[in-house]
């Protein structure tokens, strides 16, 4: 079963030749984006998904200006609002050590003496860096891990486990 990213949400058209503006949620949108990449729509109250291509891609501030093949006017971008962007999954294009959000999300965190800590919820990003916020196995609320060297010993998102340094006052 194929996996989908979210790229981003439209949130409006761009002009009247069928550009849309999108808030993005992407590192990758130059690779996202890149002309001839096929590219889904997805409406969330409806359930469905449709399939597109990208014919132009631009940044403006913190938008990504995409125009896509299906789209060709002002009225038909606005059709599209409240869509979200996605794409197929493909841990091709991570460099070592880089890792999808989704992949961090319900991974195991242990200790360097391999005790549970608890499970990661959701990844945070902070102006200074990313950030796991993790549930405490003792169900007594969540602690955050900043997501460096300094505190991640090692990811093995194929068995769903974070091992961690445990500094004073993080628990």
């Amino acid at each position: 079963m194929e996996q989908y990213l979210l790229l981003g949400y439209i949130i409006g058209p761009h002009g009247l030749d069928g550009n849309v503006k999108i808030l993005s949620k992407t590192y990758f949108a130059d690779k996202r984006y890149e002309i001839g990449n096929e590219i889904f729509l997805y409406n969330q109250n409806l359930n469905t998904r449709i399939k597109t291509t990208v014919e132009k891609f631009s940044k403006s501030g913190e938008l990504d200006i995409v125009k896509f093949d299906i789209i060709n006017t002002k009225e038909e971008g606005l059709t599209y609002k409240g869509y979200e962007v996605q794409a197929i999954k493909d841990n091709s294009i991570l460099e070592e050590g880089f890792y999808y959000f989704s992949d961090l999300e319900k991974c195991q965190v242990f200790d360097v003496n391999n005790n549970l800590l608890g499970t990661v919820i959701k990844v945070e990003e902070f102006p200074a860096q990313i950030t796991l916020r993790v549930k405490k196995a003792s169900k007594t609320g969540d602690f955050f891990v900043p997501f460096n060297k300094e505190f991640i010993v090692n990811v093995d998102t194929d068995n769903k486990k974070i091992i961690i340094n445990v500094i004073e006052g993080m628990l």
